[in-house]
């Protein structure tokens, strides 16, 4: 189906008054990010669909796309409620296993024979490792990722638990390729990227997989294992600008024009509220009366959408160990600049 796209004319800047935003405060946000968000490469504010500031510093500009590292994570989850509404997969319930029919589990081993998608997009399936120490280092060593992880599945723990898993997600992207025939990448590029007139994403033939490779300077386009599966925890390369479409989706309930991109139900649940503040691979805020998802990244690439504001922020960054929050920047900067 032909989909009409955001024309590129909505993206210039607008006046921040008309769209009820105080532009003195969207001013101070200049010396705030050269002060204290050094490695922050490119900031985009959207409200009401239209861009109220944008800045770039260290040599990038709007055209210069950046690794958002566990964004792709989000993305990953639009994805699968995409492909449940197109009838490639029965619902967020069915088990993880159904798509993998050739991997024959112990006969004992219950656990990992009742895990199914929902447990992968809430983090709260199983593992081996303890709580964020998981050795994805180990997982990219593999020449066969999606075994070494079903291997890993079920194993200690209990299913319900909150464990945050890349290893998970990537059983995401290989569910959607089992299902729909694509990888991800090309699912995307098709039923998502394309119709809301992101930059689709190039191929990108790896024939290495090193650490620069897949997570550092040589990472292009969206980094794929050795059998062609897309990463789903992290590798996809986005624009600021793009980064900020994709939320301005979510803040619009999956519709885009007149066209319903990611279901509107599924929103609702990928971001409703829960004891984990985690809902459908994406970060869930409520603070000071503010109910915020946030799909994050290492280095402090984040896509923060503020659906009761019409409120975007998107945020691409340099990698850096331990970077300064950008909730800190949001809260206190931009939020309180969008005037109700």
């Amino acid at each position: 189906m032909q989909r009409n796209y955001w024309p590129t004319a909505e993206w210039q800047a607008a006046d921040p008054a008309v769209l009820k935003m105080d532009a003195e405060m969207l001013s101070q946000l200049d010396t705030e990010i050269k002060s204290e968000y050094s490695n922050l490469n490119g900031i985009v504010v959207v409200r009401n669909g239209s861009i109220v500031y944008e800045r770039y510093d260290n040599g990038y500009g709007p055209d210069d796309v950046h690794h958002v590292a566990s964004v792709t994570k989000s993305i990953i989850s639009a994805l699968i409620g995409i492909a449940i509404d197109a009838g490639y997969i029965k619902n967020a319930d069915q088990k993880v296993l159904d798509f993998f029919p050739e991997y024959v589990p112990n006969a004992a081993d219950r656990k990992k024979r009742d895990i199914t998608i929902r447990h992968l997009l809430t983090m709260t399936a199983p593992y081996p490792f303890e709580d964020w120490h998981e050795p994805l280092d180990k997982m990219c060593m593999q020449p066969d990722w999606v075994t070494y992880t079903l291997d890993m599945l079920g194993q200690n723990g209990s299913i319900g638990a909150f464990k945050y898993s890349t290893a998970g997600a990537h059983l995401l992207s290989a569910i959607i390729t089992r299902s729909t025939g694509k990888s991800a990448h090309e699912f995307a590029n098709e039923r998502l990227f394309k119709p809301i007139g992101m930059r689709e994403i190039p191929d990108y033939n790896m024939t290495s997989f090193g650490f620069d490779d897949l997570f550092g300077k040589n990472v292009k386009g969206w980094v794929n294992d050795p059998a062609g599966n897309s990463t789903g925890g992290w590798g996809l390369t986005l624009t600021p600008r793009d980064m900020a479409r994709f939320g301005l989706l979510y803040v619009n309930r999956g519709k885009w024009n007149e066209y319903q991109i990611v279901p509107k139900p599924w929103i609702g649940e990928s971001t409703a509220m829960n004891p984990n503040q985690y809902g459908y691979l994406w970060w869930l805020r409520e603070e000071d009366g503010v109910c915020a998802h946030l799909a994050l990244g290492d280095g402090g690439n984040v896509i923060c959408c503020i659906p009761e504001k019409d409120l975007v922020i998107a945020i691409a960054s340099e990698f850096t160990m331990n970077p300064r929050d950008r909730w800190k920047l949001i809260k206190e900067n931009i939020i309180p600049a969008a005037i109700d």
